[in-house]
């Protein structure tokens, strides 16, 4: 049996006429660079997240960007994240010309440790950015009550997150900004690149809304240097057609993680992912944790598994960021994170069949 990590074509293969449908409208209506189809989107995605405003742009990195453009970071200020998450979190820093400052991560939901957040602010921070990682949301509450006593607006890493919700809140509702990707293998993915800024902050809002158009207040009048960060037109149509279906296939992702977890708990050796008491986890990456993870994936590939690892290198210690001066040891429990992560096959249209293969081969081979 051979089990993809992602299976893109099973999906587009359901909703095939509905897409093509989509699609054609935007062709015959020529509205390709964002137009009516994004404004659709955004009205439906606004609605999703519980947000008064959504503004589709051209990919995470660039909602993550914008948004700290908007709270007016710049160079000399501070940013604080997390070193266990994509290099966009703090690239979107770095691009503003601020300086990324990381803290540790809790060791079992893996997101923002709250605990370490007060000793690493400074005259210098400006903002906090908690990645709401894999797909279960931070510990928001003391997040917010450290962040208010300082008068730190937080924005929502929100990008592998779409549709979990923290104590019944939406994820990228709860901070000042929260950030989306849609990048194709995302819960909510895109048939190309794409991303979105949600908020209930009318000055926000109007601030990306420029930046991500040139800095244009109107056509040919510019306010501020921006960007050209405009969603396409086919990715909203593509966007407004899948998130209807995006309830359904977060539950089968559920119902996934529940069935791996129930074969995987009398396992020895292997550390599945929690859903912390405050969470709905939407389970965008399966991620165990265990040793030798290395060999293990390559004992799962020759079997027919493909697998992932979420992310092999922590931020802090990759060649781009070396100038920070951080070295291992700096974050325990992500370095020991990134040598132990493996991220099982999880997409909503996988199997019981294929999960009870992946458990079994997996079983066979840390036994051994």
């Amino acid at each position: 049996m051979n089990v993809p990590y992602l299976d893109l074509k099973s999906q587009y293969a359901a909703i095939k006429d509905e897409i093509h449908t989509a699609i054609g409208e935007v062709m015959e209506k020529t509205a390709f660079a964002g137009g009516p189809f994004v404004a659709g989107f955004e009205q439906d995605f606004s609605k999703f997240c519980d947000c008064k405003h959504a503004l589709g742009v051209g990919n995470g990195t660039d909602a993550l960007w914008l948004s700290l453009l908007a709270l007016g970071i710049g160079p000399g200020d501070e940013v604080i994240t997390v070193p266990n998450t994509f290099i966009a979190t703090a690239a979107a820093v770095t691009y503003c010309g601020a300086r990324p400052v990381f803290v540790d991560v809790e060791e079992k939901s893996y997101n923002m440790n709250p605990a370490l957040l007060h000793a690493a602010i400074t005259p210098r921070t400006k903002a906090i950015i908690p990645v709401h990682l894999f797909g279960q949301t931070a510990d928001m509450d003391p997040i917010l009550d450290i962040a208010g006593k300082h008068s730190l607006p937080v924005v929502e890493d929100a990008c592998q997150a779409h549709g979990a919700e923290y104590k019944g809140r939406k994820a990228g509702s709860i901070g000042v900004t929260g950030c989306f990707s849609f990048y194709p293998g995302k819960n909510l993915g895109a048939y190309g690149e794409g991303g979105a800024v949600v908020t209930n902050d009318d000055a926000i809002a109007e601030k990306i809304r420029m930046y991500r158009d040139q800095g244009q207040s109107k056509k040919y009048y510019h306010s501020v240097i921006g960007w050209n960060a405009r969603l396409d037109g086919i990715q909203g149509a593509v966007l407004r057609v899948k998130l209807k279906y995006l309830p359904g296939w977060n539950e089968s992702r559920r119902k996934h993680a529940r069935e791996y977890t129930r074969l995987l708990s009398p396992v020895d050796g292997v550390i599945e992912p929690c859903e912390a008491d405050y969470a709905k986890h939407v389970y965008h990456i399966y991620a165990l944790r265990v040793k030798q993870r290395d060999r293990l994936m390559n004992a799962l590939a020759a079997k027919g598994i493909s697998c992932g690892i979420h992310y092999p290198v922590p931020i802090h210690l990759q060649e781009a960021y070396r100038f920070l001066g951080l070295t291992r040891g700096s974050f325990p429990v992500a370095e020991r994170c990134a040598e132990e992560f493996l991220s099982l096959p999880m997409f909503p249209e996988l199997t019981s069949e294929q999960i009870a293969y992946v458990v079994d081969t997996l079983k066979v081979n840390i036994e051994t």
